[in-house]
């Protein structure tokens, strides 16, 4: 738990397997985990999408919200009343229950809550299971920092991307967790996996109704790469009717539709969504690979112009390039990688201690202390102020900074 706002308080981080995704990692070849739309639009075409095409049957948007309702992913029980009382009841100090709660979650001796990224589940399930991926977790702990009195919501981060070489794949995560507000400009994040802060381009936080859609998009995805696609479909459609303004939902619909081999109805998802947002990775590439595998070619190559011009307009697809330089050990090019980097991000402060890594590398100190003096004045984040301030205290320490 790390707090944004005046106060600092951490635990160490639970068991873990590795990044926690919401929603699905949404890939170039398409299978893993606001321009002028308006709310009213949104919700029209999510209630007019087009039926899933059986070999026996038709199934229709209506027939998904009847077949598929929401459960109440917030709502306790008797036994999680009992458990917030006896280990949050006490204080009347909001700081204290909430320290108090996020102990007694976690703790091996009490409740013991591990990360598992396929455990999803509304909070009473999760709370009896003992594991929770992200999304299952943040779920919980809400549940029972209101039950305890606190100002707990869902938050969700935007995380940059990451570009995997052989293929030119795309590989997006979305990540949620808890934020609780205690007043004023303290704020506390719960995370049962935390991200680390230089791989978080933004945050926001999103309704109970917006969660509950993105619980439904995660077992959509499971659910399509167990290829069951009719309950692929049925999840998420419930996700796009519950949140039809969030653009990477109807990727995922799209995705079912493309796999069923209705190919015009994937591609007006892939449409959808990039009306919502122009600068969707996933619309723009799994367009491209379905015109591909078409033979329109003409759409293709349009498709794969645009692709490549977001690409070098994306200051993570030029880190990335960095990065690969950096692990071969050809610091100059890494510079060079970064330098363009940093020119279309210019305060990323992981970008410009990178970039003094590499100027550090190639024996300019001088430069290198330029950069990471930079990244600790652009940081926000306290433990990557640490870090960059160790690795500056060593440079000026260097034999070639006396020099």
């Amino acid at each position: 738990m790390a707090s944004s706002g005046h106060n600092t308080a951490r635990y160490p981080p639970g068991p873990s397997g590795g990044r926690c995704r919401s929603a699905v990692a949404l890939l170039f070849v398409l299978l893993f985990s606001t321009a002028c739309a308006t709310p009213d639009s949104n919700a029209r075409l999510a209630a007019g999408l087009p039926p899933l095409q059986l070999h026996d049957r038709l199934l229709t948007a209506a027939y998904a919200q009847d077949r598929m309702p929401t459960p109440d992913l917030l709502a306790v029980d008797e036994e999680m009343r009992a458990f917030v009382q006896r280990y949050a009841g006490d204080s009347p100090h909001k700081r204290q229950r909430l320290m108090m709660l996020h102990r007694a979650i976690r703790g091996p001796a009490t409740l013991g809550i591990e990360y598992d990224p396929r455990a999803e589940g509304a909070a009473t399930a999760t709370f009896r299971r003992g594991s929770a991926n992200c999304l299952a977790y943040a779920t919980l702990f809400i549940a029972l920092a209101r039950e305890a009195g606190l100002n707990a919501s869902y938050q969700w981060h935007e995380v940059r991307p990451q570009w995997v070489r052989q293929g030119e794949r795309l590989v997006l995560r979305k990540h949620v967790n808890a934020l609780v507000t205690l007043g004023g400009n303290e704020q506390y994040r719960v995370d049962i996996d935390p991200l680390p802060a230089q791989d978080i381009v933004h945050s926001r936080g999103i309704s109970d109704t917006e969660a509950q859609a993105l619980y439904h998009s995660n077992l959509a995805m499971d659910a399509l790469a167990a290829n069951a696609v009719e309950q692929a479909w049925l999840h998420a459609v419930r996700a796009v009717q519950l949140s039809p303004g969030t653009a990477h939902l109807w990727v995922n619909l799209g995705a079912v539709y493309r796999v069923n081999g209705q190919h015009r109805d994937a591609e007006s998802s892939y449409h959808a969504a990039l009306q919502l947002d122009p600068g969707e990775h996933s619309a723009m590439n799994n367009l491209m690979v379905l015109y591909d595998r078409e033979g329109r070619l003409a759409e293709r190559d349009l498709w794969a112009r645009r692709v490549a011009r977001h690409r070098e307009g994306n200051p993570y697809y030029h880190a990335s390039l960095g990065d690969e330089a950096a692990e071969a050990g050809e610091w100059a090019r890494a510079v060079s990688h970064y330098e363009r980097a940093l020119e279309l991000s210019p305060k990323d402060s992981r970008i410009l201690y990178l970039l003094g890594q590499s100027h550090s590398q190639l024996g300019e100190v001088s430069l290198a202390s330029v950069y990471m003096q930079r990244a600790i004045e652009n940081a926000v984040a306290y433990g990557d102020i640490l870090t960059y301030r160790t690795q500056l205290d060593a440079l000026r320490g260097s034999p070639a900074a006396g020099s």
